[in-house]
Protein backbone atom coordinates (compact mmCIF):
# COMPACT_ATOMS: atom_id res chain seq x y z
CA UNK A 1 0.00 0.00 0.00
CA UNK A 2 1.66 3.83 -1.24
CA UNK A 3 1.74 5.86 1.14
CA UNK A 4 1.05 8.71 -1.41
CA UNK A 5 -1.58 9.78 -3.29
CA UNK A 6 -2.60 12.84 -5.48
CA UNK A 7 0.55 13.66 -7.28
CA UNK A 8 1.16 17.49 -8.35
CA UNK A 9 3.85 19.50 -10.26
CA UNK A 10 4.67 22.75 -8.95
CA UNK A 11 6.28 25.51 -11.10
CA UNK A 12 8.18 28.15 -9.75
CA UNK A 13 7.18 31.57 -10.96
CA UNK A 14 8.73 34.69 -10.43
CA UNK A 15 4.75 36.09 -11.71
CA UNK A 16 2.00 34.02 -10.25
CA UNK A 17 -0.59 35.55 -11.39
CA UNK A 18 0.55 35.95 -15.12
CA UNK A 19 1.37 32.29 -15.30
CA UNK A 20 -1.75 31.22 -14.19
CA UNK A 21 -3.71 33.34 -16.66
CA UNK A 22 -1.37 31.96 -18.72
CA UNK A 23 -2.46 28.53 -18.27
CA UNK A 24 -5.61 29.33 -17.68
CA UNK A 25 -5.78 29.97 -21.33
CA UNK A 26 -4.59 27.07 -22.11
CA UNK A 27 -7.90 25.09 -20.88
CA UNK A 28 -6.52 24.90 -16.48
CA UNK A 29 -9.22 25.92 -14.09
CA UNK A 30 -8.14 27.62 -11.19
CA UNK A 31 -8.98 25.08 -8.27
CA UNK A 32 -6.77 26.68 -5.44
CA UNK A 33 -5.76 30.59 -4.48
CA UNK A 34 -3.44 31.91 -1.80
CA UNK A 35 -4.34 34.81 -0.19
CA UNK A 36 -7.74 34.17 -1.95
CA UNK A 37 -7.71 38.27 -2.56
CA UNK A 38 -5.07 40.04 -3.93
CA UNK A 39 -1.78 38.98 -5.28
CA UNK A 40 -1.31 35.36 -5.40
CA UNK A 41 1.60 32.94 -3.67
CA UNK A 42 0.18 30.12 -5.13
CA UNK A 43 -2.08 29.01 -7.62
CA UNK A 44 -3.34 25.39 -8.51
CA UNK A 45 -4.90 24.88 -11.58
CA UNK A 46 -6.60 21.09 -12.84
CA UNK A 47 -7.02 20.18 -16.56
CA UNK A 48 -8.64 16.95 -17.28
CA UNK A 49 -7.79 15.33 -13.68
CA UNK A 50 -4.40 17.00 -13.64
CA UNK A 51 -3.11 19.46 -11.23
CA UNK A 52 -0.48 21.32 -11.99
CA UNK A 53 0.58 24.36 -9.43
CA UNK A 54 2.42 28.04 -9.74
CA UNK A 55 4.37 28.85 -6.80
CA UNK A 56 5.77 32.48 -5.86
CA UNK A 57 9.81 32.08 -5.87
CA UNK A 58 9.87 34.59 -3.30
CA UNK A 59 7.31 32.70 -0.95
CA UNK A 60 9.16 29.62 -1.23
CA UNK A 61 12.09 31.16 -0.18
CA UNK A 62 11.03 33.21 2.36
CA UNK A 63 8.26 30.78 3.68
CA UNK A 64 10.29 27.18 3.18
CA UNK A 65 14.04 28.10 2.86
CA UNK A 66 14.47 26.77 -0.46
CA UNK A 67 16.50 28.03 -3.56
CA UNK A 68 14.12 27.77 -6.54
CA UNK A 69 15.06 28.63 -10.11
CA UNK A 70 12.69 30.94 -11.18
CA UNK A 71 13.19 30.40 -15.06
CA UNK A 72 14.39 28.04 -17.84
CA UNK A 73 14.07 24.14 -19.13
CA UNK A 74 13.32 22.49 -15.20
CA UNK A 75 10.31 20.90 -16.30
CA UNK A 76 7.86 19.89 -19.11
CA UNK A 77 4.10 20.29 -19.15
CA UNK A 78 2.36 17.52 -21.65
CA UNK A 79 -0.73 19.06 -23.07
CA UNK A 80 -2.64 16.34 -25.58
CA UNK A 81 -4.95 17.14 -28.10
CA UNK A 82 -5.93 15.97 -31.20
CA UNK A 83 -4.43 18.69 -33.57
CA UNK A 84 -1.23 19.47 -32.65
CA UNK A 85 -0.79 22.14 -35.71
CA UNK A 86 -3.80 24.05 -34.84
CA UNK A 87 -3.43 23.88 -30.76
CA UNK A 88 0.39 25.23 -31.94
CA UNK A 89 -0.89 27.76 -34.26
CA UNK A 90 -3.04 29.30 -31.37
CA UNK A 91 -0.94 29.04 -28.24
CA UNK A 92 2.24 30.81 -30.34
CA UNK A 93 -0.22 33.49 -31.65
CA UNK A 94 -1.68 33.97 -28.44
CA UNK A 95 2.22 35.08 -27.49
CA UNK A 96 3.59 31.79 -26.02
CA UNK A 97 7.32 31.47 -27.93
CA UNK A 98 7.67 28.84 -30.66
CA UNK A 99 10.64 26.42 -29.76
CA UNK A 100 9.61 23.97 -32.08
CA UNK A 101 7.53 23.60 -35.07
CA UNK A 102 5.17 20.47 -35.25
CA UNK A 103 7.05 17.77 -36.11
CA UNK A 104 6.69 13.83 -36.69
CA UNK A 105 8.39 11.72 -33.94
CA UNK A 106 8.48 7.59 -33.49
CA UNK A 107 6.61 7.75 -37.08
CA UNK A 108 3.60 7.61 -34.68
CA UNK A 109 3.03 11.46 -32.66
CA UNK A 110 3.10 14.77 -33.95
CA UNK A 111 4.79 17.07 -31.15
CA UNK A 112 5.35 20.84 -31.58
CA UNK A 113 7.68 22.60 -28.78
CA UNK A 114 6.44 25.87 -26.53
CA UNK A 115 6.86 27.29 -23.55
CA UNK A 116 4.94 29.12 -20.45
CA UNK A 117 6.21 32.84 -19.62
CA UNK A 118 8.37 31.24 -17.06
CA UNK A 119 10.29 29.36 -19.95
CA UNK A 120 9.26 26.09 -18.79
CA UNK A 121 8.80 23.89 -22.12
CA UNK A 122 5.54 22.89 -23.32
CA UNK A 123 4.69 19.82 -25.63
CA UNK A 124 1.88 19.70 -27.44
CA UNK A 125 1.42 15.92 -28.77
CA UNK A 126 -1.12 14.04 -30.64
CA UNK A 127 -0.76 10.38 -31.68
CA UNK A 128 -0.94 10.32 -35.81
CA UNK A 129 -3.51 7.37 -37.78
CA UNK A 130 -1.91 4.10 -38.03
Amino acid sequence: MSMFRTPQVILFSADVTRAAAFYAKLGFTETFRVPTEGEPIHVDLALDGYKIGIASVDSTRNDHGLSPVPSGQRAAVILWTDDTAAAYEQVTADGAPALKAPHTWLGRLLIAWTADPDGNPIQIVQHLPA
